[in-house]
């Protein structure tokens, strides 16, 4: 595999994992840019913090997918905002790839968790 395949497959599993979380933060109801980035950060106990460029660049994203709508209206401290909602399809996606990401984190879970499987003839060093 090139080194070009390689980043592109790791872009593509950072972009889903920011699009599961941006769909997962707006099952619980419409938000704008900012409130999403913060609920993130909160329910995440502080560790995963999306810049505003990523954020707003997968926004975007997913909306020309219309996985997500948005219309303008107020935030609560009383500026223009474009809020953002889950669409039937979004609904649909954040479905297949929640189970994609338990997928992905069982494999990890067997490899880091489950420690040598194989009678000890595994003695690569992490």
């Amino acid at each position: 595999m090139s080194s070009r395949s390689r980043s592109d497959d790791r872009i593509a599993l950072l972009q889903g994992t920011l699009d599961l979380l941006i769909l997962k933060t707006l099952v619980l109801g419409p938000c704008h840019g900012q409130g999403i980035g913060r609920s993130i950060l909160r329910r995440s106990e502080e560790v995963l913090f999306v810049d505003h460029g990523s954020l707003y660049l997968a926004l975007q994203r997913l909306e020309d997918k219309k996985w997500i709508s948005a219309k303008w209206g107020v935030s609560a401290n009383n500026r223009k905002a474009r809020f953002y909602s889950l669409t039937p399809k979004g609904r649909q996606q954040l479905t297949e790839k929640f189970s994609e990401w338990q997928r992905l984190v069982r494999a990890m879970g067997l490899i880091l968790e489950g420690g040598m499987l194989d009678g000890g003839t595994d003695n690569q060093e992490v």
